[in-house]
């Protein structure tokens, strides 16, 4: 049984409101098509696949910490991505991965979830070098 690849991320939250705007005017993922689950939620899209499923509570979450510690999304548009979280007023980190062609642009929702956006490294340019974390 091989693998193909992520198939989706799922977060439970109590500002399912917040995250859903989030998700789509930081990432650009758009609102979907969703079962007709009896709670609250939304499913969050990149082209056909449903990449963020959201799960509404009222209440914050009572489960168990998570273990997983960020999940990554492979995008282009570096200069356009770091302009918006600029024009948004996001904090974020930024550094290239040693001995491999990427650049990781690190954020967090408005839950706090840790989430990095990978970039091939030729799209790095002169502009943003100066911006790159140690």
């Amino acid at each position: 049984m091989p693998l193909e690849r992520l198939d989706h991320v799922n977060i439970v939250t109590a500002n399912l409101d917040a995250m859903v705007a989030w998700y789509k005017d930081i990432l650009g993922m758009v609102d979907g098509e969703r079962p007709p689950f009896p709670f609250p939620g939304a499913w969050l899209y990149v082209g056909e696949h449903a990449v963020v499923h959201l799960i509404g509570t009222g209440d914050e979450p009572q489960s168990i910490e998570p273990k997983i510690e960020h999940f990554a999304i492979t995008a282009s548009g570096l200069s356009q991505f770091i302009a918006l979280l600029d024009e948004r007023n996001i904090e974020f980190g930024m550094n290239t991965v040693p001995d491999f062609p990427v650049v990781q642009v690190n954020i967090h929702d408005c839950d706090g979830n840790h989430i990095h956006i990978d970039f091939a490294i030729s799209e790095l340019d002169e502009t943003l070098i100066s911006r790159l974390q140690e």
